[in-house]
């Protein structure tokens, strides 16, 4: 299991679209944060059964974070 950072932006007609910055062309989305989440699941691992995935940097070698942090809206 690898933790892979991933990137959702939500769309003005809803929905949301999610890329995956360090699988170029990685791409899904989902009608609901849920679906996308599991879209893009799928979506990484079709991705690396077709990679040779030494050449990405996943996990502990990329230098990308998740940081939750609360704004006041």
């Amino acid at each position: 299991m690898k933790n892979i950072f991933v990137l959702f932006e939500q769309e003005k007609d809803g929905g949301y679209s999610v890329s995956v910055p360090s699988l170029p062309g990685c791409v899904s989305q989902g009608d609901t944060f849920e679906e996308a989440t599991k879209n893009i699941q799928e979506a990484i691992e079709l991705y690396l059964e077709d990679e040779d995935i030494s050449r990405f940097r996943i996990g502990e070698a990329a230098r990308e974070f998740v940081v939750p942090v609360q704004v006041k809206v």
